[in-house]
């Protein structure tokens, strides 16, 4: 039963969203702020974290650049209509989604559940046989999708499942460009909108982990008003 970390200082929505992702399967840990949420899961770490913005304590902008710190958990942060700046800050920290408020319980629901598989590792035994599941290498690139793992140079760079998805379509065709549109449909499913900016905030937080490893990283290029391409070896 996968466990979902639910940190938001409404106690209505506490409990509204909390029936709701129950009623689907899935085990709740509620927290009403970002200190107590942090502390709860050094020992109980959730397997999705849903964030609001605004908390005493510590707010979600904070609790995300703790945990992105030490792991690639999948956040989706609850905003308001008016934080459009916080949005985009919160996508290059490494937020995987967003959901403004007022929010409907199902598309909360809906887009949890997307995120949960695209987190999940495939099972190699019921993969479909034309599926390479397969370690994807790329020059000094090497992505491991079973085990979620990405290195660049033989050093190990944390991708939350969003930037790991989009990389690894922009890597299994270098030099052929992907347009944003492309990179959508790779990382998020049909029934979850993004729009352009989303997919630009991860780029550039890719590109930023990369240079992290390796400060002369230029494999991710942009084609302007085209799209995006992993250079040609």
């Amino acid at each position: 039963m996968p466990t979902i970390a639910l940190v938001d200082d409404d106690r209505n929505i506490l409990t509204s969203v909390s029936i709701a992702l129950e009623a689907e399967g899935y085990r709740i840990m509620t927290y009403t702020d970002g200190a107590s949420a942090l502390e709860g899961f050094k020992t109980s770490p959730p397997d999705l974290a849903i964030l609001d913005i605004k908390m005493p304590r510590m707010d979600g902008m904070e609790l995300l650049r703790r945990l992105r710190q030490k792991t690639d958990m999948p956040v989706i942060f609850l905003t308001s209509k008016d934080e459009e700046i916080d949005e985009l800050f919160g996508l290059k920290m490494g937020a995987d989604d967003f959901i403004r408020k007022p929010f409907s319980q199902r598309l909360l629901v809906e887009r949890v559940k997307s995120i949960m598989r695209r987190a999940t590792p495939k099972d190699p035994t019921t993969a479909p046989k034309d599926v390479d599941i397969k370690a994807l290498e790329r020059g000094q690139l090497r992505m491991d999708p079973e085990r979620h793992t990405c290195t660049w140079k033989g050093e190990p760079v944390t991708l939350t499942v969003t930037e790991f998805l989009i990389l690894q379509a922009l890597a299994a065709r270098s030099g052929v460009v992907k347009s944003r549109n492309a990179l959508m449909d790779a990382a998020y499913d049909d029934q979850v909108y993004v729009d352009d900016r989303t997919i630009d905030s991860h780029i550039k937080r890719l590109r930023k982990k990369f240079k992290a490893v390796d400060d002369d990283f230029d494999m991710i290029e942009t084609l302007y008003g085209v799209g995006y391409r992993f250079k040609e070896l």
